[in-house]
């Protein structure tokens, strides 16, 4: 089994700054991409930011220049770093991995918990 578990959420005023972390833990081979997704109240869940094992990364439109996503791949680890937060940001961010469990295996995805950001105005 593979275990993802997320960390660093909490209440911030806007403006402000969190970094969030994603480790991943159990049978793992090798992750393909780590992802983090939000999911607000009333809404779905939605990609806010990726990146491949190589590095390379997307974002969403709406936290372009804001948030930047990182990996450290001997730790297994994602972060998401999250700058100039506004109230719209407030929502359970969740971390998602594609992830090996052999060399053999199916890619297989995997959820974390969430963690709940709310920033307040």
């Amino acid at each position: 089994q593979v275990q993802l578990v997320e960390s660093g959420g909490a209440l911030v005023q806007a403006g402000g700054s969190l970094r969030l972390s994603c480790v991943a833990s159990g049978s793992i081979f090798s992750i393909n991409t780590m992802a983090w997704y939000r999911q607000a109240p009333g809404k779905q869940r939605e990609l806010v930011a990726v990146i491949t094992s190589g590095g390379s990364t997307n974002y969403a439109d709406s936290v372009k220049g804001r948030f930047t996503i990182s990996r450290d791949n001997a730790k297994n680890t994602a972060y998401l770093q999250m700058n100039s937060l506004k109230p719209d940001d407030t929502a359970v961010y969740y971390c998602n991995a594609v992830v090996l469990r052999t060399s053999n295996d199916a890619l297989r995805n995997y959820w974390g918990q969430g963690t709940q950001v709310t920033v307040s105005s």
